[in-house]
């Protein structure tokens, strides 16, 4: 079933508008990195999405674990 969200933006053509993700795929060969730049790359995301300014600043991410910090969930930091 859908939520009013969903059935208005299907009913006005903007479905788009309340996506959450996007459709489309930017894969990137990452097999020359090591584990440990996989991780920055993927900390840096929230940061060039301009979501924040810093990698450690952004709540669901495990950056803040690296900083030296404690995020929301248990996070071995390799």
């Amino acid at each position: 079933m859908l939520d009013k969200f969903a059935f208005e933006a299907r009913k006005t053509g903007r479905a788009d508008f309340y996506k959450i993700w996007r459709d489309d795929n930017h894969a990137i060969d990452m097999s020359h990195l090591n584990v440990i730049e996989k991780v920055n790359y993927i900390h840096l995301n929230p940061v060039r999405a301009g979501l924040v300014e810093m990698p450690q600043h952004y709540l669901y991410s495990s950056a803040i674990d690296y900083a030296g910090g404690k995020g929301l969930v248990k996070v071995v930091v390799v």
